[in-house]
């Protein structure tokens, strides 16, 4: 008897251990619970975080997020306004603003996601069809460049850099917001942001984007090459005529000094020859008996000639020596 009262009692302890454990659930931070009773919501949204009561085994208990979720796009082809394709890439920011409308409606965040696919892609396509390309790029504070940086530019490109913004993309993407928040509230969803994330050319025109910019680039460089080299010539021509300029000062210079050297040793040379004008001449002459020992030249002149002054007075005194 006692052995089936314990068993008894066990059962009971387990049983209510397990109804109360369904009773009780707990809702962390940051999440929000709706409470169904046979699959329908009851209630009202439980935001407040901690230990809640709900009905065991009738009640069953749905989480969902309060913080913001995260929306990433395909990146779309879509043709704007002027026919240009273009890869649109966006990104949004949304919550879970009332869990019970977005219980009935997309029922999970797959499921919302799955929406938002739809109603952000079709806006984001709307808008972008119905805008230029510049506005798409440009910010509505783009300021004309000055004069003096578009001087490398083409004088075809020259115009569409002056072209005034008329919406920018600033306010594009907040058009294409407050377009979306027109329609989303309805799912339970509220949406907090939109925001373009890339644009880019598609492949076919990516390459003739390329291709105009490397041609672009080639003839700036060529301009520039021409330039250089033409700079070039004007400091060679001006070093050149420096060089120049100072050959002939430095020439002049030493023609200067050299002519003051030579009348310097002229006047030293007549000043010390003066004092004994009969030794100069004898050193002269012995200088020009020197100079003009040839031995493939014949010198003809006669005994009286005063080349041989000194040597005939010479032999003179060596006769005049001997015979005495």
């Amino acid at each position: 008897m006692n052995r089936t009262l314990r068993t008894i009692t066990i059962g009971f302890l387990l049983a209510a251990f397990f109804t109360l454990s369904n009773a009780i659930y707990t809702l962390e931070e940051g999440m929000q619970a709706i409470v169904l009773q046979f699959g329908r919501p009851i209630g009202s949204t439980i935001t407040e975080a901690g230990l809640h009561f709900k009905l065991p085994f009738i009640h069953e208990v749905r989480r969902f997020e309060k913080r913001l979720l995260v929306w990433d796009g395909d990146p779309n082809q879509i043709p704007t306004k002027g026919r240009e394709f273009i890869w649109v890439d966006t990104t949004a920011r949304w919550r879970i603003a009332d869990a019970k409308k977005f219980l009935e409606n997309v029922a999970s965040e797959e499921g919302a996601q799955s929406r938002l696919n739809d109603i952000l892609d079709s806006v984001v396509r709307d808008q972008v069809s119905s805008s230029e390309l510049v506005e798409l790029v440009r910010s509505a504070t783009w300021e004309v460049p000055k004069e003096e940086a578009l001087k490398d530019i083409p004088k075809e490109r020259e115009a569409e850099l002056k072209r005034a913004i008329a919406r920018g993309r600033e306010e594009i993407t907040r058009t294409m917001l407050v377009e979306a928040q027109k329609i989303i509230p309805q799912y339970g969803i509220e949406l907090v942001d939109l925001r373009i994330k890339r644009l880019d050319y598609v492949k076919s025109v990516r390459e003739k984007v390329y291709e105009r910019m490397i041609s672009e680039r080639k003839r700036i460089a060529a301009q520039f090459r021409s330039e250089g080299e033409g700079r070039s010539a004007e400091i060679l021509g001006e070093m050149e005529k420096e060089l120049r300029r100072i050959r002939s000062t430095a020439y002049r210079h030493v023609q200067e000094v050299q002519g003051k050297a030579d009348a310097s040793a002229t006047r030293i040379y007549g000043t010390a020859y003066n004092k004994n004008p009969e030794f100069y001449a004898f050193h002269r002459t012995l200088e020009s008996y020197k100079d003009n020992a040839n031995q493939n030249s014949i010198l003809i002149l006669t005994t009286e000639s005063d080349f041989y002054r000194y040597v005939k007075k010479a032999y003179s005194e060596k006769t005049v020596a001997k015979l005495e």
